[in-house]
């Protein structure tokens, strides 16, 4: 009945090719937070942070991602190859929270971010990929949901 689909492993493979360098990167602020390879990674090589503003959401938002989106990202992973339920609606959740992030991150960043990355990278990887895969992925886990209740 949850068995996965072609859609579902594309959509595994995208949210992790997407989500992963992030969530590493976002890892090395962790561990160091003032340290100049986070600063590389997060905002570009031999750049600085903007204001204390900058680092503090850089620094927040890591947090919040190893402590909310990544557990139940993977626990979603987990329970769509359990064929349950709660996987595809983890699966959603961790979904429309990049939806929520990413509508914050396009008021907060894309001023400094899109013009020095153009809008192919921007609308890609930097920020587009995100907000396509949050919405496919919350669309189909709840789709796979109705369809289990019909």
């Amino acid at each position: 009945m949850y068995q996965p689909t072609m859609t579902t492993w594309i959509l595994i493979i995208f949210g992790s090719i997407t989500c992963f360098p992030l969530l590493i990167a976002q890892l090395i602020i962790l561990i160091e937070p003032k340290g100049t390879k986070a600063k590389d990674i997060l905002i570009g090589k031999g750049e600085e942070w903007r204001d204390k503003t900058h680092f503090k959401s850089a620094y927040g938002l890591a947090i919040a991602d190893w402590v909310f989106f990544f557990p139940i990202f993977a626990l979603g992973i987990i329970g769509i190859l359990l064929n349950s339920f709660w996987g595809y609606f983890l699966f959603s959740i961790s979904g429309s929270i990049q939806i929520y992030i990413n509508i914050f991150l396009w008021f907060f960043e894309r001023e400094y971010v899109y013009p020095s990355n153009g809008p192919l990278k921007y609308y890609t990887y930097i920020w587009g990929n995100f907000m396509y895969w949050g919405i496919a992925s919350m669309v189909y886990g709840i789709l796979r949901l109705y369809e289990s209740i019909q």
